[in-house]
């Protein structure tokens, strides 16, 4: 489980030297829910997009994209097909007849990740045609994402939660334990606005 502030940065951040290892552990664990993320640190993510109609573009959830030594991409692999079209796309018959002609619909093809421009923190991907000069409507992607040095604000933000946890009743008590739960069921006044503000660009922008 992460922990997004070490002992040795206690004091640094406004915390008491005393603080015990839980509160940074739940603290942590309340950051990730609210950035819908299992971590921060750099990790795997594996999704499936739908290309918008007439566009080369795609957009993934999590960021910023960034590759785990020794690798130079944040990309593990990518697969793109020209899947059915949905109702009310638009459909060229000559270009269907193509597709169909060379058996393309449905047919996954592997993408080689260093012919994908990339923006790492948007995470918006631009594609290129595939072999016929035609447009790909869905990719799957695996791919890295996450902090690799973290920045002040979710040190802040971590330091934060736990002073508005010690500042709430029923949690401003010394405990050798922190109750998880408990804490979940004060989220909405430990996650407050100054929070929600520092982590911000990590939030997961996925829709729904």
């Amino acid at each position: 489980m992460a922990c997004y502030l070490q002992p040795t940065e206690y004091q640094t951040y406004g915390l008491a030297s005393d603080v015990t290892d839980d509160w940074i552990t739940a603290a942590s664990s309340l950051i990730d829910a609210h950035c819908r993320r299992a971590t921060l640190n750099p990790t795997q993510y594996t999704e499936r997009l739908r290309i918008v109609e007439g566009s080369q573009t795609a957009r993934l959830t999590w960021l910023p994209l960034a590759p785990i030594a020794p690798a130079t991409l944040p990309f593990v692999s990518i697969q793109a097909r020209y899947a059915k079209p949905r109702r009310g796309q638009i459909v060229y018959p000559l270009q269907e007849e193509v597709l169909w002609a060379f058996s393309l619909p449905g047919a996954w093809t592997t993408v080689d990740p260093a012919t994908v421009d990339f923006v790492a923190d948007t995470g918006e991907l631009i594609f290129p045609l595939n072999i016929l000069g035609l447009p790909y409507n869905e990719v799957a992607v695996t791919y890295t994402a996450g902090l690799a040095t973290l920045p002040n604000a979710v040190k802040c933000a971590c330091a934060q939660i736990v002073k508005n946890a010690q500042a709430t009743p029923g949690l401003n008590v010394k405990s050798s334990r922190v109750d998880t739960l408990q804490l979940q069921y004060f989220t909405g006044s430990l996650v407050d606005a100054t929070v929600q503000a520092l982590l911000r660009p990590w939030v997961s922008v996925k829709v729904g």
